[in-house]
């Protein structure tokens, strides 16, 4: 039984105008005449049966119908690219791994290491996507995921890389800093908060034995790289793994004026659906990729 598919052709034009709110815009992207784009949305209302347009002295707007379908077509226009893309980039050899990462680790730990497994593994290309929230993997392309948190995401295999042991970093030239500050000198300092992380202060500090008044205080940041910048910039002292800041620390624009630590209580995992666990190019990623946090562990 034939699919109620409409055309490619009319998709890609009621996609591209949709985005520009112009059939004129649409037109451009896509090299194509004006009337061309209107014949091709002229069909595809013909083949739904309702108006995805209205037409106004100033040039068309979408109607309630045509905002919702054209939220439902983009992303899947956009999965479609990607997978041609894929099959033309291997010539359908070859394995793809989509893996969705959280940004920093992947930029400072996992991306100087990546190098290495393409080396034993060179049929296989690893995509990275940033996905700092928990998702469900039936929802995504992804084959799998390194995620800091917990372990139990259901229909998944589990498989512990590393914990995080923060420290306070800042700038040197922050006002009130020295070396080998106290806890407690430390507490009097503006605080840098990270939203992913809103008790990461608060257990530094009880792990030392002091509870201030502000350790929730201060301003909130999402990612560690926008708390290094912050700290950098002189705006507050940050709680920040140092595997994630050696190039800073290198070069002294961040410093540490107080290294106690304490592990944390959540890790980073690799997530694998139980789905897709068995695939040849993901085992050997799997291997490659807890060995390399084994052995940074034991450096």
């Amino acid at each position: 039984m034939r699919k109620k598919i409409p055309s490619t052709a009319a998709l890609l034009a009621f996609e591209a105008a949709a985005r520009h709110e112009s059939f004129t815009r649409a037109a451009e992207e896509l090299a194509l005449t004006q009337s061309a784009i209107c014949r091709q949305i002229g069909a595809l209302e013909d083949f739904l049966g309702v108006p995805l347009f209205r037409r106004t002295r100033r040039g068309v707007q979408l109607t309630e119908a045509g905002l919702s379908y054209s939220r439902q077509i983009a992303p899947r226009l956009d999965a479609i690219e990607h997978d041609t893309l894929a099959v033309m980039a291997h010539h359908g050899a070859g394995s793809v791994l989509e893996l969705a990462v959280v940004p920093t680790f992947a930029t400072r730990w996992l991306l100087p290491r990546l190098a290495d497994f393409q080396s034993k593994n060179a049929d296989v290309v690893v995509n990275m996507h940033t996905q700092t929230r928990p998702f469900l993997f039936d929802q995504t392309e992804f084959d799998a995921a390194i995620y800091f948190g917990d372990a139990g995401w259901p229909g998944t295999e589990a498989h512990f890389l590393m914990r995080e042991y923060p420290v306070p970093v800042c700038s040197p030239a922050l006002r009130g800093v020295r070396e080998q500050m106290s806890p407690d000198e430390v507490a009097a300092l503006p605080l840098l908060q990270q939203t992913t992380r809103p008790y990461a202060w608060r257990q530094w500090f009880a792990s030392a034995g002091v509870r201030p008044a502000n350790d929730m205080g201060g301003m909130r940041l999402e990612l560690f790289s926008m708390l290094a910048q912050a700290a950098i910039e002189r705006l507050g002292v940050a709680l920040i793994p140092p595997f994630l800041i050696q190039q800073e620390l290198a070069a002294g624009s961040l410093i540490s004026p107080c290294l106690r630590s304490f592990p944390s209580t959540r890790a980073y995992y690799l997530l694998v659906p139980e789905g897709k666990a068995e695939r040849p190019a993901l085992t050997n990623f799997r291997e490659w990729l807890v060995g390399e946090a084994h052995a940074a562990a034991v450096q």
